[in-house]
């Protein structure tokens, strides 16, 4: 054993090309430290803005696969909360002729209540929205809430999905309420990287910025170009969340993918270049 004026440090033996013998401290638990050490440091950096509009238009296919999916199972939106508010009123004129109006109500309240959350985790835990941590957990949570949606309709009570349309009973509205919840949480990051138009709960004002752009044609448009990427990436999700809805996996299929998604885009903002200077 070796001292080095603070303690005991443990050591190892080796021979040598002229055999003799060496003696080398074990570093491991040193370098261990400083893994974590680094990785705290790294989950406290702001994520670099340029380029993070990739990972946001890679969520409107996570937005056109849920909402596909949802409509497909229960006749309401989770995420596009416009048409919620349609059903919803249409509900309240005609409360005994559908259902649809309690499912998108249970929708667009849910999503009002995440908007709460996700805004105030970001405002009020980390003095920049951008903080990786923050992000990162952002999209955990929103990976969690959609996985428990997935688990119920895989281990919960199955029933025929003409049943499911006019069901409100908790199978249908607890997994709706999840999904809804979380949808707002990629709208909330998109705010914080400062691209608020790639919300990717939202597509009628991107076709009326796209159109009435007076530099429609130009070589060079980089909002343009977001704005033709999002509804495609969206429809895209679209054909892929029904195509699955109606597949042997069916609708907890769908969910369990987007979960999966959801937990890429945490890896994304795991490995994300820090902005300079930090």
């Amino acid at each position: 054993m070796a001292s080095n004026g603070y303690g005991v440090l443990p050591i190892t033996s080796r021979t040598n090309t002229n055999g003799d013998i060496e003696q080398q401290p074990l570093l491991n638990s040193n370098d261990e430290a400083s893994k974590s050490t680094r990785w705290r440091e790294n989950l406290m950096t702001d994520v670099r803005r340029d380029w993070a509009d990739l990972v946001l238009l890679a969520c409107y296919i996570i937005t056109g696969m849920l909402d596909s999916a949802s409509i497909s199972t229960w006749g309401s939106f989770v995420s596009m909360q416009t048409g919620n508010t349609v059903y919803f009123g249409l509900g309240i004129a005609a409360p005994h002729e559908s259902t649809r109006w309690i499912k998108s109500g249970t929708s667009l309240g849910c999503f009002c209540i995440g908007s709460v959350f996700f805004s105030s985790l970001h405002r009020m835990f980390s003095p920049s929205p951008k903080r990786r941590w923050v992000l990162c957990a952002s999209f955990v949570i929103q990976m969690l809430f959609v996985a428990g949606a997935a688990a119920i309709l895989t281990f919960g009570p199955q029933s025929d999905s003409e049943s499911r349309k006019e069901a409100i009973d908790w199978p249908v509205l607890v997994p709706i309420a999840l999904i809804a919840f979380q949808s707002c949480g990629q709208a909330i990051a998109s705010r914080a990287l400062k691209y608020n138009a790639l919300t990717s709960v939202v597509l009628t004002s991107i076709y009326c910025d796209l159109f009435s752009d007076a530099a429609l044609l130009a070589p060079h448009n980089p909002e343009r170009n977001r704005r033709v990427g999002a509804p495609v990436l969206l429809l895209i999700g679209a054909v892929l969340g029904g195509l699955l809805a109606r597949s042997a996996v069916g609708t907890a299929g769908v969910l369990w993918t987007a979960a999966g998604l959801k937990l890429l885009v945490v890896v994304s903002w795991l490995l994300w270049p820090a902005e300079k200077g930090q």
